[in-house]
């Protein structure tokens, strides 16, 4: 069996999108999504993230990656991915005392590289080739402009010939290459020897290199990813976490005239919890406000309480560890700006409906019930379905 590696490069910084690497895209981080690509293709046998920050470790390897620590002298702006593949190479090949075959450099900035993208690329390597890269047909006609006005790059401007009259040209996407592991460490460049281009899916084609094009990735995912519309089921699911404020309250608050706070809740929402609990799924109530009330709720509903808590994405990370989960397994039920952190982190972020726009935007579903109104029983029922009615 050949030996194949995939390494997928995840600097830290960035100066375009800062935090670029685990900015979320539907259910995951960019560099999650890679990952889970490459450990879905056929042909690939190691998936390592090359990378100098200790947060994207830690999510690449809930995951199910390796990580390569990169070293400070290649983490630079100025570092050529060449360069993390080759030190993550011979790092890989000490530890495993191995020799590798093919070498894939797989970029995470493309969020819709797919598993089969992947064993293209490898699998031409195999057939023969030195080196492989995903290509989209291209049709345009491409101008550069001089000092002496627009000329055409590839056509002559003063003929127009039809596109089928036209020869084929291939745009580059950026997404996936593949080399034979020798011939690069030699040449340390990934387009050597015979290069073969491997065709793909010209809708996919898009690299995150400003936070627009964050935007175009966030509102294609549903349609690229086949997952517009879908809503969570037991199969997705590990463990609930919900906000309280907005989420299982109208936001509203009463004092009293001795300055007690009194909150409404939704009874709907405590059966819907209930049955989660019976279902032995890991609940949690997360909130910064440090409330006697949230407190009370938490133990009426019989569920752990985290609150007053100024990072709740670090109060959840830490929770999920100490508890064996998964943060991709996880629901975060939230409906406010303070819910995001959390919101990038698990795999199926939701907004109960009224939530704030950004918040709406940046979920993966949002019920139809608002915060106070049921929300969380909705939300049950999406789980566990007709489970919940005989429950």
């Amino acid at each position: 069996m050949p030996n194949v590696l995939a390494v997928i490069p995840a600097r830290g910084g960035s100066k375009g999108v800062p935090g670029k690497n685990l900015a979320p895209i539907a259910d995951a981080p960019l560099v999650v999504r890679a990952v889970r690509a490459a450990r879905a293709a056929r042909l690939v046998g190691q998936v390592v993230v090359s990378t100098d920050d200790p947060g994207i470790a830690a999510v690449v390897r809930a995951a199910g990656a390796g990580v390569v620590e990169r070293p400070a002298r290649i983490s630079g702006d100025t570092a050529t991915s060449e360069a993390a593949v080759l030190h993550a190479m011979d790092t890989v090949e000490q530890r495993e005392g191995t020799a590798l075959d093919v070498v894939l450099l797989v970029q995470c900035t493309s969020p819709f590289v797919t598993a089969d993208d992947l064993d293209g690329v490898a699998g031409a390597v195999l057939g023969g080739a030195d080196s492989a890269f995903t290509a989209a047909p291209f049709h345009g006609f491409v101008w550069r402009e001089s000092e002496s006005g627009g000329h055409g790059v590839n056509h002559d401007k003063a003929y127009r010939p039809r596109r089928q009259d036209r020869p084929q040209d291939w745009l580059e996407t950026g997404a996936a290459y593949a080399m034979r592991a020798p011939g690069f460490r030699t040449e340390r460049h990934r387009f050597f020897g015979r290069t073969t281009l491997v065709p793909a899916d010209p809708a996919r084609v898009l690299e995150i290199d400003d936070p627009h094009d964050l935007d175009r990735a966030r509102a294609l995912a549903p349609l690229l990813d086949g997952t517009a519309g879908r809503l969570p089921t037991r199969a997705d699911i590990d463990a609930v976490v919900i906000d309280f404020d907005g989420t299982q309250t109208d936001d509203r608050v009463l004092i009293d005239s001795e300055g007690r706070e009194l909150v409404a809740v939704h009874r709907g929402d405590g059966l819907g919890i209930a049955a989660l609990r019976r279902a032995g799924l890991p609940l949690l109530i997360l909130s910064t406000e440090q409330n006697p009330v949230v407190a009370a709720r938490a133990r009426k509903l019989r569920i752990p309480v985290l609150h007053g808590i100024d990072r709740k994405d670090l109060a959840l990370k830490q929770w999920c560890e100490e508890h064996g989960i998964n943060p991709q397994r996880v629901l975060y039920a939230g409906n406010d700006v303070n819910d995001l952190p959390c919101f990038g982190l698990v795999g199926w972020p939701v907004a109960v409906a009224g939530a704030h726009d950004v918040v709406t935007a940046a979920a993966r579903a949002v019920t139809t019930a608002p915060g106070g109104y049921g929300a969380i029983r909705e939300i049950a029922s999406w789980i566990l379905g007709k489970e919940l009615s005989t429950s």
